[in-house]
């Protein structure tokens, strides 16, 4: 015999415990079911700790760099990782316990920790527990991708979410792959004092990125210390006696890589593998994704795929995004869909890069007509203060439209910045409304007109 409920939630990522108080409050009956804690991905293992960390290798590169500022600071600069840590766990663990209070005020929400799996299009089993619901919504999210290298499965490896147990700093951490998790963390840990060494099989790292965006992010990085092997591949792993050791072919060579610690930093894997799909009449696609349409449903009419698990974005942002456009349909009466979301995304190695719409790359292939600028940071007045001029800016807009295709700002409140630009965007405003707008001097975003001013026709 099942319970009946209003509506079943599996997980508590970014969209389930938003979505379950929404419904709660309205009068439904609902079962949010979580297999490990509140918050998901972004609280537990992914935003909240990481940027905390951010914070902490800031301070020690503040601190190392105190005398160019003119500030005198005495004797050897050193990192206690059991203090960052704990300090990163108290910010996590107030996140989690507000989430969970917040939750846990509504009546007629149930918290029921397990792990949920589908029974039937209407049913989902949790432990001994069946539960019934005419609209059940997936919010599983992901979980970090192990490749098959030989060996790997005898390595103490390390991903994103073993990473932040480490109570002490890293002698040499190689790092597997170049995308944003693992650029992050490269510096974090440079910035830290381990010796750090990104391997990556693309010729460059941040590949989704145009070429000088990518430059200028390893710039960055290198500056802190992080070495760099591109174009090379992993053959195989194999422990050692003081660490890891890498096989690799980069180049047509064989050549090889020692560690003390290995990050497996190569992606994202959604978590369906548990779920039984196919008892609910669901699949995945070809990269192991709900398949979703541009209101988030499923194939299957009453069960709906949210956040990272429906590969229709891969960001807090966007699974948040997911909950209100789902919110909005189901309880106002609402039209709203994914379908024009303009992809918005910021890598938050310090200083950050804050990336909205096309690529150069993508609007080349597009074969559009456009208008291409870019200023560099070190002529940013702001950035000259602050001792930070590495990066650049970089904006698209359609030639006859004038209305803004993309943008790229790399540099110190690249993150923030870069709102100003998708605003304009999201009202389909033309890119001369905001070059003829007076902007406030001394900072970053007085010279968002400047760089609108040269624009050019991209060639």
């Amino acid at each position: 015999m099942s319970e009946e409920f209003d509506a079943l939630i599996i997980g508590a990522g970014q969209s389930g415990p938003f979505l379950a108080a929404k419904l709660a409050k309205a009068g439904q009956k609902v079962a949010l079911i979580e297999r490990e804690h509140l918050g998901g991905t972004c609280v537990n293992d992914g935003c909240t700790p990481t940027k905390t960390l951010v914070a902490s290798a800031r301070a020690a590169w503040a601190v190392r760099h105190a005398a160019e500022f003119g500030v005198s600071v005495q004797g050897p600069i050193t990192v206690d990782m059991r203090a960052v840590k704990a300090r990163m766990n108290e910010v996590v663990g107030t996140s989690v316990k507000s989430l969970t209070e917040w939750l846990r005020s509504f009546k007629s929400l149930e918290i029921i920790m397990g792990s949920g799996s589908f029974v039937s299009p209407r049913e989902v089993k949790v432990g001994d527990r069946v539960l019934s619901a005419p609209r059940i919504f997936i919010n599983t999210g992901g979980s970090a991708t192990i490749p098959g290298w030989p060996g790997l499965d005898g390595v103490s490896y390390l991903t994103n979410t073993s990473l932040l147990e480490l109570e002490t700093v890293p002698e040499h951490l190689v790092i597997a792959g170049g995308g944003y998790i693992a650029l992050e963390f490269a510096q974090i840990y440079a910035r830290f004092g381990a010796k750090v060494t990104v391997v990556e099989r693309d010729t460059r790292i941040a590949s989704r990125e145009d070429e000088e965006i990518s430059d200028a992010i390893r710039d960055i990085l290198a500056a802190d210390g992080v070495s760099f092997l591109v174009g090379a591949t992993v053959s195989s792993a194999e422990r050692t006696q003081h660490g890891v050791r890498l096989h690799l072919r980069q180049d047509g060579q064989d050549t090889r890589i020692e560690g003390s610690h290995l990050l497996v930093a190569l992606g994202r894997t959604p978590n369906t593998a548990d779920l039984d799909l196919p008892a609910a009449g669901l699949g995945t696609d070809a990269r192991g994704f709900i398949p979703v349409d541009d209101h988030l449903l499923t194939t299957v009419p009453g069960i709906w795929a949210l956040g990272d698990v429906n590969g229709r974005g891969a960001f807090t942002h966007t699974s948040y995004n997911d909950y209100e456009i789902v919110s909005d349909n189901l309880l106002e009466g609402g039209e709203r869909s994914i379908a024009h979301r303009i992809p918005v995304y910021g890598l938050f190695i310090d200083p950050p890069l804050g990336r909205i719409g096309m690529s150069e790359a993508e609007v080349r292939k597009s074969g559009r007509s456009a208008l291409l600028a870019t200023y560099p940071m070190a002529r940013v007045g702001r950035a000259r203060e602050r001792g930070e001029t590495k990066g650049l800016m970089k904006v698209l807009v359609d030639a006859q439209s004038h209305q803004i295709l993309g943008a790229a700002i790399l540099g110190i409140g690249g993150d923030e910045v870069i709102h100003s630009l998708l605003q304009l965007m999201a009202a389909g405003t033309p890119y001369t409304t905001l070059m003829e707008t007076v902007h406030i001097h001394p900072t970053v975003s007085e010279l968002i007109p400047t760089m609108l001013a040269g624009l050019e026709p991209l060639r």
